[in-house]
């Protein structure tokens, strides 16, 4: 190798031997020698046969002419072979080197500085989707494994752990330093303190988008999901893969890259993150257009983000913040409320705890954008389900035990999915939306004041699932009343945009009227998806694979963008928002903001920013340069040739 494959150092990398052919150096039957006397000389006292600089010292200087020049002309690492008879270099073969992750970086940004490439060919040399081996461990790829079942590879990384089946157990584990893994059938909201506890996730059932699947990657914890063959017990507290039992306490490790639960401990490599990173980092931000922002709901996730070079925000799930010990308790109590009096009683609890924690996420941010979503849930994840769940409930809000179960009943929906959530939520009880929208603009003056660099926070509010201009005319009234009443006790002026999602088939094409009373349209890609195809999410794993076996589809569409459906839906909303409003600000918020052919998408739509996870925030600042990069070339070559133009303005 012309450079180190391994690391990418520019350094002669290779063997040879001595009276023998190709194969014999590749068959392992004898021990080859090293090229180069610096490699000899590196394996300290065990390699007592001369390298071929020192055997052969006019022959490896002549090796090393052809190795420049190799390089020089095509401008990449090559992989060559050469053989060497009575007294004179052959050379056999030369092709494009493979390499690891690191190396490709660190390759990359050598030539780039040498002059042999230019910064924008390093760039658009890497694969977006590599940079994943660099932020997560993984596991060595020289260790035995005994992989036992396959599931979905829902977030990448690596993990190994003590099996537990309860989240409550992950936690109490996690605080005496044992590592877990956490196992259930599916997750839920009120399981997000062990996924938090645990080193990784298994779950039997959900797609690449499911509870488990989403939680995990905005948290960087590996996960594997879906895994059907395995089959969980909770009674008997262990699982099943076949014949094989893994009781409670004993140990898998579970690759997230490649959906493989594995028996035992299984060695992993931690990531390295090289000055080549931060380099070709850099370069891709300078070459890039669109804006790459992170789904983030806590000080965790917004400090990861900034680090990983977040422009901002794209999504605060506030549903989210609301998953652990008395937080919970205090939702389901507003949620189970029997009027109104009862809801705004637990909206005042939930207001503190919700100004508290924007005011932190604008603090991190420090002046740049983050974009509120109100409150989005599906009812039946916040419901309690126990005997104790709902006796705390009924302590909480001061209320008889059995009218607490009564209420629980009646919330009950066929099909929560499309059920009475997101905007319908705030349109039927508004004090919730005005307790949301006084917690953010109550924060953003405080984070103001706060703010050790003088910028000012700009809120900007999302209202999620809406279907019908009239749904957002109302909700935006409350939200500048609330504005207007914040400004008028605290004397202060707001700084604040008014948004919506677009995760409708009907908002899309409604999009011109929409457009009207809102400043920002953000993509909900999940649900556009789930809505336009009729396909559950948490359920389509089961089919989907078959579907792409056939020929029906060419991957799963919560993975990477359905560009002809989802997407029609897409450029539709940005034609016809922008026709009414030309500086209508367009965003993407799905798990696609991460997914780099769905970035390419946005680039030829004219998105103005992409949110994704923190951990996905690296790749997807690549993929929108290298997505500039190919647009720009599209605009240059002829008509015929070009895919898709780009709409409306950015």
């Amino acid at each position: 190798f012309t450079r180190n494959p391994a690391i990418g150092t520019n350094e002669f990398y290779g063997e040879f031997l001595i009276n023998a052919q190709g194969e014999d150096v590749v068959a392992g039957i004898r021990t080859p020698q090293e090229l180069t006397k610096a490699a000899r000389e590196a394996h300290g006292g065990g390699c007592e046969l001369p390298s071929l600089e020192e055997a052969m010292p006019e022959i490896f200087a002549e090796l090393s002419g052809v190795r420049h020049k190799l390089e020089q002309h095509y401008k990449d690492m090559q992989d060559i072979e050469f053989t060497i008879q009575q007294g004179r270099l052959y050379m056999l073969q030369t092709r494009t080197g493979k390499r690891t992750t690191p190396a490709a970086l660190c390759v990359a940004v050598q030539m780039a500085k040498e002059g042999l490439i230019s910064k924008q060919e390093a760039v658009m040399r890497l694969k977006p989707e590599s940079l994943d081996q660099l932020l997560h461990p993984m596991l060595d790829p020289d260790a035995p494994k005994r992989v036992l079942a396959k599931g979905l590879p829902a977030s990448p990384g690596a993990a190994c752990g003590r099996v537990v089946f309860t989240a409550d157990e992950a936690e109490r584990l996690g605080k005496e330093g044992e590592a877990v893994l956490l196992v259930r059938i599916e997750t839920s909201p009120e399981d997000i303190h062990g996924i938090h506890a645990a080193k990784g996730i298994l779950t039997t059932r959900g797609g690449m988008t499911s509870h488990a699947a989403v939680v995990a990657r905005g948290m960087g914890r590996p996960c594997v999901s879906g895994a059907g063959a395995v089959r969980v017990d909770y009674a008997a507290q262990a699982l099943y893969i076949g014949d094989l039992v893994v009781k409670s306490g004993e140990t898998l490790t579970i690759d997230g890259g490649a959906g493989e639960v594995i028996l035992g401990e299984v060695p992993t490599v931690p990531p390295q993150l090289s000055g080549d990173f931060g380099t070709i980092m850099s370069w891709a931000d300078d070459l890039r257009r669109m804006r790459v922002r992170a789904n983030a709901e806590t000080p965790m996730d917004a400090k990861a983000a900034l680090e990983f070079g977040a422009d901002g925000i794209g999504l605060v799930r506030t549903e989210h913040m609301f998953f652990e010990g008395d937080r919970i308790v205090a939702m389901r109590e507003m949620i189970l409320a029997l009027d109104e009096a009862g809801r705004r009683a637990a909206c005042a609890k939930l207001l503190k705890m919700q100004r508290d924690d924007m005011t932190e996420l604008f603090l991190i941010m420090d002046g740049l954008p983050v974009t509120v979503r109100l409150l989005d849930p599906p009812l039946h994840e916040f419901l309690p389900h126990t005997e104790q769940e709902m006796a705390s409930v009924a302590a909480a809000a001061k209320l008889p035990l059995e009218r607490v179960r009564r209420r629980a009943a009646e919330l009950q929906e066929a099909n929560p999915m499309l059920g009475h959530r997101g905007c319908r939520l705030a349109i039927t009880y508004p004090e919730i939306c005005e307790m949301q929208a006084r917690a953010v603009f109550e924060a953003a003056l405080e984070a103001g004041r706060r703010s050790k660099s003088g910028k000012t926070p700009v809120a900007e509010v999302m209202v999620p699932l809406v279907a019908t201009v009239q749904e957002i005319e109302i909700l935006k009234a409350v939200i500048e009343r609330t504005a207007e009443s914040v400004q008028q006790e605290q004397g202060a002026k707001l700084a604040y945009r008014i948004g919506t999602m677009i995760e409708l088939p009907r908002a899309a094409l409604q999009a011109g009227a929409i457009a009207k009373t809102t400043e920002f349209f953000s993509f909900g890609t999940n649900d556009l998806t789930q809505t336009t195809w009729g396909l559950s999410r948490d359920d389509a794993g089961g089919f989907l694979p078959e579907y792409k076996a056939k020929g029906i589809v060419d991957g799963d569409p919560f993975v990477s963008l359905d560009q002809d459906g989802v997407g029609e839906l897409i450029r539709i909303a940005a034609q016809r928002g922008r026709a009414v409003r030309p500086g209508l600000k367009l965003g993407i918020c799905g798990e696609h903001g991460g997914d780099p052919a769905s970035i390419h998408f946005c680039e030829r739509v004219g998105l103005d920013y992409v949110s994704c996870s923190p951990f996905r925030v690296p790749i997807a600042r690549l993929a929108a340069a290298q997505a500039a990069v190919r647009a720009a070339e599209e605009r240059k070559a002829p008509e015929a040739t070009r895919t898709s133009p780009p709409v409306g303005g950015a």
